[in-house]
């Protein structure tokens, strides 16, 4: 497989280096003279000085030919750019972004990019795997990002318990699809399901609105 990378810093470098390990072909596209010098120095004669983002650069590293781009430099919007030429005037199958603010997801999404990998995201998951009180948990994610299926704790103290689904404010375009309880187990909410301790939440929400969510669930 022919896969482009634009940005040379540490990711690319060590991205890279695995892929041709893995027998890939790669071409890194890096603007930074040093960088570039460096991953010739390590890897070989697999990067090219020039920016991922011109059409031109592209053209010159065999963009036609690519199965995959991959785009991680520090800049969103140069990742989105490279992502979206390669898509569009290459035909590109697979492209693939860095996301260095997880709030710019919808809109890469939008734009068709394929994968948006966000580092901070996957740090979140693993805490939430690791960390059994942490409160929330992403499950899903639904319209392009638009639209998310958490997984809200209900802990002891939390104003919502004792309390009918219908008297709780849930934040606008939020609801409850599904409760989990510790004794009786999955059931479909109604307006009048009493929420108890420990009853495990699953929501519907926007990511916007996942932190009212939260405070209106563990009252935190």
């Amino acid at each position: 497989m022919y896969i482009i990378v634009i940005g040379g810093g540490k990711i690319g470098y060590y991205l890279s280096r695995t892929l041709l390990s893995e027998g890939h072909e790669v071409l890194v596209i890096e603007k930074d003279q040093a960088k570039c010098q460096h991953i010739s120095d390590e890897l070989g004669s697999i990067c090219i000085r020039g920016d991922g983002c011109e059409a031109t650069t592209l053209a010159e590293a065999g963009m036609g030919r690519a199965n995959m781009l991959i785009a991680v430099t520090p800049e969103d919007e140069d990742n989105l750019v490279s992502c979206q030429m390669a898509k569009q005037k290459f035909n590109v199958p697979m492209t693939i972004a860095r996301l260095n603010n997880p709030k710019n997801r919808p809109i890469f999404k939008k734009l068709g990019i394929d994968v948006a990998v966000s580092s901070i995201d996957l740090i979140l998951e693993h805490i939430e795997e690791e960390v059994p009180t942490h409160p929330l948990t992403h499950l899903l994610s639904l319209k392009d990002g638009e639209q998310e299926i958490v997984e809200v704790k209900v802990p002891p103290t939390s104003p919502v318990v004792g309390k009918r689904l219908k008297d709780i404010p849930l934040p606008r375009d939020s609801f409850l699809s599904l409760i989990i309880g510790k004794e009786k187990g999955a059931q479909l909410p109604t307006p009048n399901t009493i929420i108890e301790p420990d009853d495990r939440l699953i929501a519907v929400t926007r990511p916007e609105l996942e932190g009212e969510l939260m405070a209106k669930i563990s009252g935190s």
